[in-house]
């Protein structure tokens, strides 16, 4: 399949002009001012991006794609993720991970979604793991994991601060990240571990003694959820600062905002005035996981469900309502997490990266085509399924 896309302006997330993009099977071929193969007698498919923007593919790095919660019983636990509603979001690259639950839904099972996912048209990987410590696995230890199974990149979501996790001592954390890291090393991966973060008060204590007490880069641990609350946040700004990686969740509820979350387009501008450097930051949808409510004294309330599509939403906020540089916002969704995960061929358009390329509107920002390793996903709002554009 040879696919041209001609005259969008590109952002790879950086702006480079109004291009043509040719892919060839899974693969970005060429990128140049004018590409002309039509009367090549090759069978070229044509997207006119005319009044198009084209941005890499989505990265969402942190999804509960076999679902989550169970935090209010049994009847509360949300279903699988479908390929539907990651293309939908203009997501090409999802990172499964479990949550809460790692009893009634396991490793194994993950990676079986991982592969059927990557099966009908886009990029998965996992984390090893779940909220507990010690993390429970598919071979002997996180280093077997992260070393012989292609698609386990790391360690998560591990919980600190919340009292829904396990409440391993500091010195099980540090063993944990350590393997993760040497794992990472040996296997060419990122070995990140992916950390929750709760309501407690410890807030990232662990992750400040971490960085005063060992010898391991900030860099191996990304601490989720950073948006929870003033308080976290402003402990992961000052973080932040100091190099650490901080991810904001994009999935919410009003009542949340009302709570004190930090809206995620504004904990952006915020970050970026206060001088964090943006390859810092990144965005995640937590996606099917659940947004359980609690009282006070722990006590499950309720809760909705995390959508992926609130990723891109947030995005297209921090450019129209915070005045953040296109760049600069496609970056937590593009080439920030390709960065932190050390996925090679990812986060960028560039010639000889994956054809994962998502096309929007230039007067509104809309998603109107995703391009899955060189397959059109979406086109004109209407979804693939099962090979026919629906919608």
């Amino acid at each position: 399949m040879i696919t041209l896309i001609k005259s969008g302006k590109v952002y790879s997330p950086q702006y480079i002009g109004k291009k043509d993009i040719l892919i060839c099977g899974d693969k970005i071929e060429l990128i140049d001012d004018s590409i002309n193969i039509q009367n090549s007698g090759l069978e070229v498919k044509v997207i006119e991006a005319q009044g198009k923007l084209v941005f890499p593919g989505f990265i969402d790095s942190h999804v509960h794609i076999l679902g989550g919660g169970g935090e209010g019983g049994f009847k509360t636990r949300t279903p699988e993720i479908k390929l539907s509603d990651l293309t939908a979001a203009g997501v090409t690259t999802v990172i499964g991970c479990l949550g809460t639950d790692g009893v009634s839904r396991d490793m194994k099972s993950l990676l079986a979604k991982a592969r059927a996912l990557e099966e009908e048209g886009i990029s998965t990987f996992i984390y090893t793991g779940s909220y507990r410590v010690p993390v429970k696995t598919i071979t002997e230890n996180i280093q077997e994991d992260i070393i012989l199974i292609d698609k386990i990149i790391g360690v998560g979501e591990v919980a600190l601060s919340d009292h829904r996790s396990s409440h391993p001592t500091f010195e099980q954390f540090v063993q944990l990240v350590s393997d993760a890291r040497v794992a990472g090393m040996l296997s060419g991966k990122a070995g990140i571990v992916n950390v929750h973060m709760g309501d407690g008060k410890e807030e990232l204590n662990y992750l400040d003694r971490l960085t005063k007490e060992t010898n391991i880069p900030l860099t191996q641990i990304i601490p989720t959820h950073i948006n929870r609350n003033i308080s976290l946040f402003e402990k992961g700004l000052e973080y932040a600062r100091n190099g650490g990686c901080v991810d904001f969740t994009t999935s919410t509820t009003e009542k949340f905002l009302e709570e004190g979350e930090m809206k995620c387009s504004t904990g952006l501008r915020i970050m970026i005035e206060s001088g964090v450097d943006i390859k810092k930051i990144t965005f995640t949808s937590d996606g099917q996981g659940s947004l359980p409510e609690f009282d006070d004294k722990g006590e499950y309330l309720g809760l909705k469900v995390g959508k992926c599509d609130s990723l891109y939403k947030e995005v297209r906020d921090a450019i129209i309502n915070e005045n953040i540089s296109i760049e600069n916002a496609i970056s937590v969704i593009t080439s920030n997490p390709a960065e932190h995960l050390k996925l090679k061929t990812k986060g960028y358009l560039v010639a000889g990266f994956d054809a994962d390329i998502v096309l929007v509107d230039e007067k509104d920002l809309s998603i109107n085509t995703v391009i899955a390793k060189g397959q059109t996903m979406i086109h004109e709002n209407k979804i693939l399924v099962k090979g026919v554009f629906e919608g």
